[in-house]
């Protein structure tokens, strides 16, 4: 069998995979299809070569109407007719039933047609029956559902025919898709703020969070629910030494994987509840609380990897926790004694001195200050006004009462108005770009202003509300390095403008020059430190290019951590779970009991039809995936 890689398509249509199969077609119906074994390239040839010449951009699926009728659809009508050209060429539809999966059926015969064939449909009724159907489609009949599969979950593999002979055999699927955009790059404003990740540098604000983000990891004795009071000793110190309260926790409780599965449930949930406990005791019960407990299989699998114990990693949960009793556990315990722990996130809120000032008296003494020109001292009550718009405790209203006149050296404080009010609401973007476009004229030389001018260029390039000359606003990025703007930043806001400029090229039918900024996209964004959104959203964007290697290779470095965002795991396992060269690896397995821990229910969806909400339950005819699902997603008697 040879592999191909997936084809990321557009919204409309499923993902493709590509299988070559030789099936065993005994039982079948096969009409006039040639199933050649041998010298499939040579009769092929024209196919193939046609497959070869596809542009990546070009998508395709099979759609199912209300009548159960099959469409062949398109979006591009020139490729359709290279393909179809000959009398014999055409395509055929395998109705592929997901009782064909069942648990407790033996695993299904490799190299088959799954379901039931339909009848062929060639180059005449393909062409003349070719119809449009909305923007940049086209859509073709190509058969009926079975009567007595109507009822039935069920999923169309796609055969590619030419001279009446088995070219192509495609197994669709669907790919999830997230919601991508640009990098983060904020504004550049003075206004303190805290990210959990401060991905984009000092003085960046990428949102007004409400929050700082605090991690800890305390351990926990073997069978013990109590803690060393050492272990939390950081964490009480970090909250000593902060204005902040307590506003949201975050307990993820672990047991390492040996011993009894209720013993180690009861474990889990008594060592979240210790943590809770402890931390009420530091600050009165007002804050939200988020606990979740797990076994520490990825920690476990991940750590016995390349050791004298890597075998163990392929054995069934069920069989490797039968195992890991006496001396075996007692040689274990080196690794296992790490996985038994809490990893506890506190989202704290900053403890606002003018908290019992009200709004109205902090603009008359800001407004004084300016009148008295007290900069210091309105910079520290612009602040104060700001922090309570960010909390949401007054309007952002309330920042058109304070008095800053139009002069140079209150440019920093009109900046971060200007800013903050597009922060707060996007719609307000062209406003703030109109604001900053007046700033500039008081202050050309002013670095944050600067920088923000062409973020906001750029975002209403991407959204298409002004028109721009892509080379001057390239330029004036490139620019920003003369305002000691650092690098890193530099360059995201360069990679946000290839991002841009590969949608308007793609729209322009531009490829070549497409694939060159995805190129320049994918070696420079290691250089930056990215948030998981971040992440997310360049991996989407890769993927939907048809970069789905490139896409991998953004994620692979993080999927094994156990503290994954849910979000970008999911994704890397719609990216991968086709592909029996990555998934059959003995470490995709500990990705995938990461998943099950983050969201078993999730995981396990994957499984249904693209219909049911799932990628396709054909993932189930690879028998490692099929022990995986098995294992963990069947109803627990």
């Amino acid at each position: 069998m040879r592999n191909f890689r997936p084809v990321t398509i557009c919204k409309w249509l499923p993902l493709l995979l590509i299988f070559w199969i030789f099936p065993d077609l005994s039982a079948q119906r096969t009409y006039d299809i040639r199933f050649p074994a041998e010298q499939k390239d040579v009769a092929c040839k024209s196919c193939l070569a046609t497959f070869a010449r596809k542009p990546k951009e070009v998508q395709f699926s099979i759609q199912r109407d209300k009548a159960n009728l099959l469409y062949f659809e398109i979006s591009d009508r020139q490729w359709f007719d290279e393909l179809f050209i000959g009398t014999g060429d055409g395509i055929a539809i395998d109705v592929v039933s997901r009782t064909r999966y069942g648990c407790d059926l033996m695993p299904p015969k490799e190299g088959q047609i799954r379901g039931d064939l339909l009848a062929p449909v060639y180059t005449r009724k393909l062409r003349t029956a070719l119809q449009p159907y909305g923007k940049d489609r086209f859509r073709v009949p190509v058969g009926k559902i079975p009567e007595h599969l109507i009822k039935e979950e069920v999923e169309f593999n796609i055969l590619f025919l030419s001279n009446h002979t088995l070219c192509r055999y495609q197994t669709v699927f669907n790919l999830e898709a997230y919601q991508w955009d640009l990098l983060d790059m904020g504004m550049y404003l003075d206004i303190p703020t805290y990210t959990s990740q401060s991905p984009t540098g000092a003085g960046v604000v990428t949102g007004f969070l409400k929050s700082k983000i605090l991690t800890f990891s305390v351990p926990f004795e073997k069978n013990k629910a109590t803690y060393s009071s050492e272990d939390l000793q950081p964490l009480y110190d970090s909250l000593r030494l902060t204005d902040y309260t307590i506003q949201k926790i975050s307990i993820k409780a672990y047991s390492s994987v040996e011993g009894n599965r209720a013993r180690n449930t009861a474990l889990q949930e008594q060592r979240a509840s210790s943590m809770v406990k402890a931390l009420q005791s530091f600050q009165l019960p007002t804050f939200e609380t988020n606990v979740s407990t797990a076994e520490n299989w990825v920690e476990f699998l991940n750590d016995i990897r390349g050791t004298r114990y890597d075998s163990l990693r392929m054995l069934s949960k069920a069989d490797l926790n039968s195992k890991l009793t006496g001396k075996l556990a007692d040689a274990l315990e080196i690794y296992l004694k790490n996985h038994r722990k809490a990893i506890i996130s506190l989202e704290l809120e900053k403890k606002d001195k003018y908290n019992s000032v009200a709004p109205e008296n902090l603009i008359h003494r800001f407004n004084s200050a300016v009148e008295a020109n007290d900069l210091p001292q309105a910079t520290i009550l612009h602040r104060a006004v700001i922090e309570k718009v960010k909390l949401n405790q007054v309007s952002p209203e309330i920042l058109t009462t304070m008095n800053i006149p139009q002069q140079k050296r209150f440019v920093p404080l009109l900046n971060e108005n200007a800013g903050l009010g597009y922060l707060l609401d996007q719609g307000n973007m062209l406003i703030a770009y109109k604001e900053m476009l007046a700033l500039n004229q008081l202050d050309p030389d002013h670095p944050q202003l600067a920088y923000n001018l062409a973020a906001l260029k750029l975002q209403l390039w991407h959204y298409k509300v002004i028109p721009i000359v892509a080379e001057e606003l390239q330029e004036q990025i490139s620019g920003l390095r003369h305002y000691a703007i650092p690098p890193t930043l530099v360059k995201r806001m360069l990679i946000n403008f290839h991002i841009v400029q590969s949608a308007e090229l793609m729209s322009n039918r531009d490829f070549v020059n497409k694939d060159t900024s995805v190129d320049y996209i994918y070696d420079n964004y290691s250089d930056l430190a990215l948030s998981d959104t971040d992440y997310l959203s360049l991996s989407q964007f890769l993927s939907y290019y048809d970069n789905i290697e490139q896409s991998i290779a953004v994620l692979k470095d993080k999927v094994t951590r156990i503290d994954i965002d849910e979000d970008l795991l999911f994704f890397y396992l719609n990216l991968t779970l086709v592909d029996s060269k990555l998934s059959r690896a003995t470490e995709y397995r500990s990705i995938m009991l990461n998943a099950i821990n983050l969201n078993k229910e999730r995981f396990c969806r994957l499984f249904n039809s693209f219909r049911g909400g799932g990628m396709t339950f054909q993932l189930l005819e690879d028998h490692f995936l099929r022990d995986t699902y098995c294992e963990n997603c069947l109803p627990v008697d």
